[in-house]
């Protein structure tokens, strides 16, 4: 069994279906509500875990009972939650999220780790090298800073999730060996992901084909086109699907291909769950 440790934040989603999106001063009511553990790392595990691999989720939750709550949750779908900030009583992360039913478009809202944690940043014990140590694949998201960089040192290959650009970064990036990035992924002084070091980046775009470069050669992945219900969480599941193909033995880009039909799955099924079903 492939084995994956994820490092990153853990939140908790709730998810309101709205017909259309909210106007100013406006109330609406949702046509459904979801309430789901969230996060980059978080649903790439969940995702690497419905896959038939064993996830890791190495995070800060606290003792709150929302962040039982997500632990509990992610716990249900096969994940190992372990938390280096049990003590911590304030109420975890909380994201809000509308997603527009006929579009599968979302809005969110959420707090960034870095600002959240100011106050007892997630420091990383001492366990967690022989934890990533034993894994065939370790993803960090970054959004908790010395976590991500313990991981890394320890880890390999160690994949990048690429949704924004982050502080930690720069001392970050040499560390990488696979960075997987969203098309709003923006590196300082306009240089492009392909240019920042990384042996192996790729790029996704929606329903574009996967940009991707590696070894000085460079091409696309095409992307299935389906009917899009729900773009929450597709570039997780991108991520779990890929760190899962290459834990599997599989190339880089032959985890590509693996990862672009699943995320393709996951926005054609509303809900932040209800698609594994599918898998």
């Amino acid at each position: 069994m492939a084995t994956g440790m994820f490092v990153g934040i853990a939140t908790v989603d709730v998810v309101h279906r709205l017909e259309r999106p909210v106007g100013r001063n406006q109330k609406v009511t949702a046509l459904g509500q979801d309430i789901a553990a969230g996060g980059p790392a978080a649903n790439a595990a969940v995702t690497f875990a419905r896959l038939g691999g064993d996830a890791t989720l190495v995070t800060a939750l606290g003792s709150h009972p929302l962040a039982r709550f997500a632990a509990d949750e992610l716990a249900g779908h096969g994940v190992t939650v372990r938390d280096v900030a049990p003590d911590v009583t304030v109420p975890p992360a909380v994201s809000a999220i509308q997603v527009v039913d006929a579009t599968g478009d979302r809005q969110v809202s959420s707090i960034n780790a870095g600002a959240y944690w100011a106050g007892h940043p997630a420091e990383p014990p001492a366990a967690l090298a022989g934890w990533v140590s034993d894994a065939d694949v370790v993803l960090v998201d970054g959004h908790h800073p010395r976590l991500a960089l313990a991981a890394a040192r320890a880890g390999s290959p160690v994949v990048l999730d690429g949704g924004s650009w982050k502080p930690v970064l720069p001392e970050l990036l040499p560390l990488v060996d696979y960075a997987v990035c969203s098309a709003v992924f923006r590196p300082p002084d306009g240089v492009a992901p392909h240019e920042l070091g990384v042996p192996h980046v790729a790029v996704t775009r929606g329903p574009d084909p996967v940009l991707w470069w590696s070894g000085g050669r460079s091409g696309e992945v095409p992307v299935p086109s389906v009917p899009v219900r729900d773009t929450l969480g597709a570039g997780d599941a991108f991520h779990g699907a890929f760190a899962h193909a290459l834990a599997c033995g599989s190339s880089f880009v032959g985890a590509l291909s693996s990862a672009a039909p699943i995320a393709a799955l996951r926005c054609s099924v509303p809900g932040p769950r209800a698609w594994l079903e599918q898998l």
